[in-house]
């Protein structure tokens, strides 16, 4: 009696073993580290994308000046302040003439000599041509005489010399009064420009805007070109963007696009692309677009961020997966290793990671596959955690947290 009832219990604690390694091997295969993962599939399917450009930029303005002197000086007053709306032509700030007045009154002197000066060469001149043609009726007259005998002909080598003196005195005075006249034009460009900059003392509104920028006070000493204001024309403004290269593809002047200012982020305004421009910035590979309103908002700022959505012209049909399901990996088949995409492909009861070449985004989470899936391949979207290729997957509606 007694060893049938060891041997009953052992027996009942050999089945309790089993059961017990049972559960918990069960509990092991089910959701401890030997589980399988959990992922989420989809079938790829054909479709038109509708393709979109999204890219953050800043509002500036197309037309701004920058009002500075031609000359260096002093800022003797400026009459106007940030924000204010100015008209063309408007006085916007004055600078000191310092000795300007003093350098006319000192030039009109030195005109007013040149010009004594070019009537005393002028009265020169005339004295010449006179004795000049007083100087050939002589000499005209020796000729004839001294053909007829009447004189020798030392006399009228004489008289001819008189002639060729007069001729050379009449070239010297022409020289002197050309040189005369030209020392005036000389004095009466240099009276032309100090004028000039008598008036770029006052500085003055190119066109209508409004002043965004105030540089320089009263009293401050500027030097040429530096801008003692900035003004823009608010009708000027739009918003310089950065486009990613690797989606810019069709980026191009005329695309339509949707503006949303962060002061108003609720309001999408509506705009178009103006210009694209030719060189991009190759340290943050973006590619800058200048997109203009098509009617200006009201209380839109300088430098105010703005998110921009461009409406690219539509693809051909393609195949589509969501932007998830596209994993990165090494491509080592070239020179250099360099990253490419990939699916993870059920392939049978077996997982396998899949390359991919990738066409055109949209902002509906899709992307075009150009190659490597065909219609009705099923691919993971979504897992618990990181896959491996011939690991064990289990198909599940949606991921959600595991129960102990």
């Amino acid at each position: 009696m007694k060893l049938k009832s060891l041997m009953s219990r052992r027996v009942g604690l050999s089945l309790l073993g089993i059961l017990l390694i049972a559960a918990l091997a069960f509990v092991v295969m089910r959701s401890g580290p030997l589980a399988p993962t959990r992922v989420t599939v989809i079938e790829v399917t054909e479709g038109r994308l509708t393709p979109a450009l999204f890219g953050i930029g800043t509002v500036e303005a197309r037309r701004s000046y920058l009002i500075g002197p031609t000359t260096a000086g002093r800022v003797r007053k400026v009459a106007v302040d940030v924000g204010d709306a100015v008209k063309a032509g408007q006085l916007l700030a004055e600078m000191d003439p310092v000795d300007l007045d003093e350098r006319l009154a000192a030039l009109d002197a030195s005109i007013a000599r040149a010009g004594s000066a070019a009537a005393a060469v002028e009265a020169q001149r005339k004295d010449a041509l006179a004795k000049r043609e007083l100087a050939a009726i002589n000499a005209r007259r020796y000729v004839d005489l001294g053909e007829k005998n009447f004189i020798s002909a030392g006399v009228v080598e004489g008289k001819l010399q008189e002639q060729t003196s007069a001729d050379a005195a009449v070239s010297g005075a022409d020289a002197n009064l050309n040189a005369a006249r030209q020392d005036l034009k000389r004095l009466a460009a240099e009276r032309a420009g100090l004028l000039q900059q008598r008036d770029n003392v006052r500085l003055l509104a190119p066109s209508d805007g409004v002043v965004v920028s105030r540089d320089a006070e009263a009293g401050s000493t500027v030097v040429a070109g530096q801008a003692v204001l900035r003004l823009i024309e608010p009708a000027s403004l739009w918003v310089k963007v950065r486009f990613d290269q690797g989606r810019s593809a069709g980026l191009a002047p005329g695309l339509q696009a949707q503006i949303v200012l962060r002061s108003n982020p609720g309001k999408p305004i509506a705009g178009k692309v103006s210009r694209v421009e030719s060189i991009s910035d190759s340290v943050t590979e973006e590619r800058v677009a200048q997109v203009a309103f098509d009617s200006l908002p009201a209380g839109v700022s300088v430098g105010e961020l703005a998110e921009v959505t461009l409406a690219l012209p539509p693809p051909p049909s393609a195949l589509l997966v969501p932007n998830a399901s596209i994993r990165r990996r090494v491509d080592p088949s070239g020179m250099q290793a360099r990253e490419q995409a990939a699916v993870w492909l059920l392939d049978g009861d077996s997982l396998r990671l899949a390359p991919v070449r990738l066409g055109q985004s949209g902002l509906d989470g899709r992307v075009q596959v150009l190659d490597g899936l065909k219609a009705g391949d099923r691919i993971v979207v979504y897992s618990e955690k990181e896959l491996a290729e011939g690991g064990r997957i289990k198909v599940v509606d949606r991921l959600t947290a595991r129960t102990p």
